[in-house]
């Protein structure tokens, strides 16, 4: 099993968690950001999560192109959300259900 995983990430204007979230200036939920999260891991391992910790450092705009990486590390799983530009919008930790 490898160690990392990396996948593509791109909230579309269209989706339908985005209306009500700040009108006029529009941002990917965390919510959203997780979910897709939850399921790199479901891609990578295929199970899903148990547990999780995070930290949203900057906004995610719809339409902007960011990367998901989980790392194993120590039993559990570490991940990073990054915008195209490298500047990372949230980072945290997960359990996977065994």
């Amino acid at each position: 099993m490898t160690e990392s995983f990396r996948t593509g990430l791109l909230i579309e204007a269209a989706h339908p968690s985005l209306p009500g979230h700040f009108p006029g200036h529009p941002v990917v939920p965390g919510v959203v950001l997780l979910e897709r999260v939850a399921a790199a891991l479901q891609a990578w391992r295929g199970t899903a999560v148990a547990a999780l910790d995070a930290k949203f450092l900057k906004p995610l705009q719809p339409g902007e192109p960011a990367e998901i990486e989980l790392h194993e590390s120590g039993g559990r799983v570490r991940f990073c959300v990054t915008h195209a530009g490298g500047a990372v919008l949230a980072r945290g930790t997960l359990e996977a259900l065994l």
